[in-house]
């Protein structure tokens, strides 16, 4: 498999080739598409699937092998179950739309891609830190990763993990720190992919409830990080990475103007949908004072390197998405639409819901694969939809950092080197404390609603 398109963090490491650049032209057309629905012009969604979709098959073949089968394995138990659900129980289906499902987060994901475009011609400007020892080390890398990953996602752990190494090679201690750092942050940021997901699966779900529950349980998680490695581990010598107040202006006015546009400008529009067009927006402003022509050329590069550079994650959203619109067609044509695999999603439910999605993240599926099932097979009220939201970001938070085959894990062995299983190992007992916050939390949330 030849792959000079991109390294992991998305950089430029050679010529696109024709079928790389066809696309990375397919997922910036069907963003654009994407935006101008958001805008009132009146495009069929189906066109922005198809974009996506295509650029997935001319990417196939450079895709991991794991991420292949298992992308293929939801894709055809979807379309599987569609014919059963049409052929056999005579289902309506819409077959055109089949592929609409999850075309949101994806669309967002890209949308956030364009971050990088930001400031990124100033090297070292964003946030270089400056180093520090043991304790006061473990807590400010955790911090560090965990804040700007919040918004720059999967690619703040190349840039902190690449810093560090400067030191020399990275010690366990370090690679469990950028782990909790960036899977924790999935609990509350509104720019990672399980909150788009979730955001799309429950619509009504409260937002600020869940910030206010996601946000101190991610503290709890850098607590318990710093706890649990200065006791097993000796911190003498560790070196951490410490943000420069310069870096925290970014996150913070990500968000700040992301809740300004929902909650002021565009009330009627998603946080996904806004963060889906105000990151390209702010990214091309940021770049437009040197020049049209500069501003095209960076989005040219952006296009033919880092966007077919994330077709893992848009081929396994897609797929999840394939699968859940199938298995709820199934489900609602086989058993009837009041069928439900709770009759109330309560306290018990959303605890289970929650170890078996963790559990199915160690056996090697990434969380979204369990929260799409679980989606298809709940009827949720409203009032029950913050709660599931909870469960998901929560499975996707823990799940993540505890399965082999997560995207931090695979990426970090990838990047360095470190075993995926060695990872896991070291974060059970880091998994199982955090679970029990969280059955805490969800037994507070279903106390409440």
């Amino acid at each position: 498999m030849t792959q000079q398109t991109a390294d992991t963090t998305g950089k430029p490491a050679g010529s696109a080739s024709p079928r790389h650049a066809l696309a990375g032209g397919l997922i910036l057309a069907a963003l654009v598409l994407q935006v101008g629905r958001f805008a009132g012009i009146p495009l069929s969604p189906h066109w922005v699937s198809y974009g996506f979709w295509i650029a997935v098959l001319l990417l196939w073949s450079d895709l991991p092998q794991r991420t292949r089968q298992q992308s293929g394995i939801l894709a055809s138990i979807g379309m599987l179950l569609l014919v059963v659900a049409r052929g056999y129980y005579g289902a309506d289906i819409a077959w055109f739309g089949i592929l609409d499902t999850n075309t949101y987060v994806v669309a967002m994901l890209v949308g956030v891609s364009f971050i990088g475009l930001i400031g990124a011609d100033r090297r070292g400007s964003r946030g270089p830190g400056r180093r520090s020892l043991g304790r006061r080390g473990i807590a400010s890398t955790w911090l560090s990763v965990h804040l700007l990953g919040s918004i720059l996602n999967l690619s703040t752990v190349f840039m902190v993990g690449d810093r560090l190494q400067r030191s020399g090679p990275l010690t366990l201690p370090q690679y469990l720190a950028l782990n909790r750092g960036l899977s924790s942050a999935a609990l509350w940021s509104p720019f990672f992919a399980s909150m788009g997901v979730v955001m799309v699966l429950v619509p009504e779900m409260e937002f600020t409830t869940v910030l206010a529950v996601g946000m101190p349980l991610a503290a709890c998680s850098g607590l318990i990080t710093v706890i649990d490695l200065s006791r097993r581990f000796d911190l003498t010598d560790v070196g951490g990475f410490s943000l420069s107040p310069t870096s925290l202006l970014m996150p913070v006015s990500m968000a700040s103007l992301v809740m300004l546009f929902h909650y002021g400008l565009t009330p009627d529009l998603t946080i996904v949908s806004i963060i889906t067009f105000l990151l390209p927006g702010i990214a091309l402003l940021s770049n437009l004072p040197k020049g049209p022509r500069w501003t095209l050329r960076r989005v040219h590069q952006h296009s033919l390197h880092r966007l077919p550079a994330m077709r893992g994650e848009i081929t396994l959203f897609l797929c999840a998405g394939l699968l859940t619109q199938g298995l709820s067609t199934f489900i609602g044509a086989a058993m009837g639409n009041e069928w439900t695999l709770f009759d109330h999603f309560g306290a018990g439910a959303a605890v289970t819901s929650f170890l078996a999605i963790v559990a199915s993240a160690m056996a090697g599926l990434h969380p979204i694969i369990g929260i799409s099932v679980l989606a298809s097979m709940l009827d949720l009220e409203a009032s029950r939809q913050t709660l599931f939201a909870f469960v998901a970001l929560a499975a996707w938070g823990v799940g993540t950092s505890v399965g082999p085959l997560s995207g931090i894990n695979l990426s970090l062995q990838g990047r360095y080197g470190i075993s995926g299983s060695r990872l896991m190992t070291h974060n059970l007992g880091y998994a199982m404390a955090m679970s029990v916050l969280v059955v805490v939390a969800i037994l507070l949330l279903d106390a409440g609603s």
